[in-house]
């Protein structure tokens, strides 16, 4: 274990002016607040913050740092509080300790829930100040660590599942790699103790057989370099266990296949170097296409520079190579931590634009399910790059569409999205962009965002503005068909309403509000005679058998299919139908034609009389057309659906013989008579034999 003048000795050795009296304070503090607790593997409780602030001086992290990782378990697991330890050490360290605190575990919470409150503490308070990331990074490599000293191997896996979902991407994220790789590593062994044996064990062979070839090719590079006077620092390793299982499983290719095992680091003095050397080693030994990646130029969004590039080597074998400058390999071997060390403090905030992002996905989160599928999304690794009109460079992961472009740039832009153009030619918002790609977003005020976006959006922060949007638009509209009920169930009542009953009804009812009472009417919370009596006591009788009948149809005109009310899919009613409406718990209102089989299904549900209203908006009509089987009768029956204005949605062939082909049909119509002159037209075509509405 780290002794006290051990750690206190690391931090003046890189910062002489560093608070030795607040270090030395924080660990008597943490020491004595832990007192006789226990690890798993026995040692005393405080050994671990004191390892994990061990940790952190390897980052040149200052002393406020190094003291909250030393107290950053007290506030959780001992009887310490936030004042005690603002009281000793100051507002600045009390509120990082309070960061980096877990949630106390909430045993009626799942562990979706758990984690997501976890994660959206923790996030919250890292947009505050990425000090708390780079110590809770610390803690958790720690404690993976000393995983294998925990019994229980569902909590281990559950540990390291949360170790590869959320921080190792977190660590990736903000560029610190080494911590990513560590982190990695212990969870894969964890999860995939096989696999992992099996690479190690492989690995471990591949070593033994090539003798010092990494350390050849080495010397090789260093030497070609010299010869041109560059200085270099050459490394070479083979690649972490788990970085060769994922190429393994995405490639879908043995450990035999897997070709470029081995990585070689060149360290250069500059930029110019580093674009010499890369000239150099492509000259020397045959590229392989495809592999090259200049991230100095067009850097990774967490502020990772280098030059990649994969080439033949003459031992036959395919090798990486990374091409750096000194302060770029300083920056990449510790990331965002680098900007945080103790002359550097506030050059950090231009780094972490994303945590904004991740900030504004939690605030809009509806669930625990959606807080862990959107930020991991956010973290997602594997990042194209493409460029606004003006330039601008932006960072999205791979698959991403114009619609994640869109709000990737403002959050209003993509609300208010209609097209895109990809290097400067009209495409489907569902067009995946690729690498370079030019996208120029196409707007209107008044367009909303889609349901429909759902289905390909990749980006956390789409999915959350769609989703919130989604929820908004609902509770709206449900509130409107709500009060449409509530309007007819008052016209039943034997007298008219005072103008107070509103209210006494919420009250009675115990709601919040009258939108509260809407939603409940909608969504069959209530029955009609309950809200009869709330709003008049009496009127309802106790019984819905004596509730009067209803008087008027209720119109649906406004409001939109698929969000308070769904139009069924057996009998797809539009505007000059007859319909009425099924209405269950917890559930849209379903919408039927009068005549539609599937009613009789219906027996568990309150059957509510419905009207389109004046000039309700179209909906989509299924046909059933027979054409012969003959050279152009499809086109004959396409253009006569074109020439009535009708836009085919699907079409699909249900079934053929020898001298007729059935077809099925998804059709946007106006209205019922559109339908009907549809059907006039195509029965009057001579290559049509028949033609119903099913």
């Amino acid at each position: 274990m780290l002794r006290q003048y051990e750690l206190v000795d690391r931090v003046l050795d890189y910062d002489p002016q560093a608070d030795e009296a607040m270090l030395n304070r924080a660990y008597v503090f943490s020491m004595q607040a832990h007192g006789s607790q226990k690890r798993a593997n026995g040692d005393p409780y405080f050994s671990h913050p004191i390892e994990v602030a061990g940790i952190l001086t390897d980052l040149r992290l200052d002393d406020e740092t190094i003291a909250t990782a030393i107290l950053h378990d007290t506030i959780e697991d001992t009887v310490a509080t936030y004042d005690q330890i603002e009281k000793a050490f100051g507002p600045s360290v009390a509120r990082l300790v309070d960061g980096v605190t877990k949630l106390s575990k909430i045993e009626a919470q799942t562990e979706n829930e758990r984690a997501a409150e976890n994660l959206r503490k923790f996030l919250l308070a890292m947009s505050d100040d990425i000090r708390v990331l780079l110590v809770k990074l610390a803690d958790r490599l720690h404690n993976m660590r000393t995983l294998h000293f925990i019994p229980k191997p569902e909590k281990r896996r559950r540990i390291a599942r949360e170790t590869m979902e959320i921080y190792a991407p977190l660590a990736e994220r903000i560029g610190m790699y080494e911590f990513m790789k560590e982190m990695q590593t212990l969870a894969f062994r964890e999860l995939e103790p096989e696999a992992y044996e099996s690479i190690t064990k492989r690995l471990a062979q591949l070593q033994s057989g090539g003798g010092d070839r990494i350390a050849r090719i080495s010397s090789g590079i260093v030497t070609l370099l010299g010869r041109q006077g560059i200085q270099a620092e050459v490394s070479g390793r083979e690649k972490h266990p788990y970085s060769i299982w994922r190429k393994m499983a995405e490639r879908h290719i043995s450990f035999e296949q897997l070709s470029d095992i081995m990585a070689f680091r060149i360290v250069v003095a500059d930029v110019e170097q580093c674009y010499r050397t890369l000239g150099l080693i492509h000259q020397r030994w045959p590229m392989v296409p495809g592999r090259f990646k200049d991230y100095i130029s067009t850097p990774k969004r967490n502020g990772y520079r280098s030059l990649h590039t994969s080439v033949i080597h003459s031992e036959k074998a395919r090798i990486e190579v990374q091409i750096r400058s000194v302060e770029m390999h300083h920056e990449a071997e510790i990331g965002l931590a680098s900007h945080w060390a103790y002359k550097q403090k506030n050059s950090a905030d231009a780094q972490v634009s994303w945590i904004r992002d991740l900030v504004e996905i939690l605030d809009h989160a509806d669930s625990a399910e959606e807080v862990l599928e959107h930020t991991r999304m956010a973290m997602y690794q594997d990042r194209i790059f493409a460029f606004t009109p003006t330039g601008e460079l932006i960072q999205l992961p791979k698959g991403a569409t114009p619609v994640d472009f869109a709000y990737a740039l403002h959050t209003d832009l993509g609300d208010q999205t209609v097209g895109a153009k990809i290097n400067g030619r009209v495409v489907p918002l569902r067009t995946p962009i690729e690498n370079g790609d030019q996208v120029q977003i196409l707007r209107s005020k008044a367009q909303e965002p889609e349901p429909a976006w759902m289905t390909f959006v990749t980006t956390g922060k789409a999915r959350a503005a769609i989703r919130r949007f989604v929820r908004h638009k609902e509770r709206d509209e449900t509130v409107a068909l709500g009060r449409k009920f509530y309007d007819e169930i008052v016209k039943r009542l034997p007298a008219q309403l005072g103008s107070e009953a509103l209210n006494h009804a919420v009250k009675r009812l115990q709601l919040p509000d009258g939108d509260a009472l809407m939603q409940a009417i909608a969504r069959k919370h209530l029955t009609d005679a309950q809200v009869m009596e709330a709003l008049m006591p009496g009127a309802g009788g106790g019984d819905v058998a004596v509730v009067r009948p209803q008087r008027e149809a209720i119109s649906i005109k406004g409001l939109t299919p698929g969000v308070a009310f769904k139009l069924a899919p057996c009998c797809h009613p539009v505007p000059g139908d007859r319909i009425v409406g099924l209405r269950r718990p917890d559930a849209a209102v379903e919408v039927h034609a009068i005549d539609c089989p599937e009613l009789a299904d219906g027996i568990d549900a309150d059957w509510v009389d419905l009207a389109w209203g004046d000039g309700s908006d179209g909906g989509t009509a299924r046909l059933s057309v027979i054409v012969k089987n003959e050279p152009g009768s499809l086109g004959a029956m396409s253009s006569i659906l074109g020439a009535q204005g009708a836009n085919i949605i699907n079409l699909a062939l249900f079934h053929r013989d020898a001298s007729f082909h059935t077809f099925h049909l998804a059709i946007e119509v106006r209205d019922r008579q559109h339908i009907m002159r549809i059907l006039a037209a195509l029965r009057a075509a001579d290559a049509v034999a028949q033609a119903e509405r099913i």
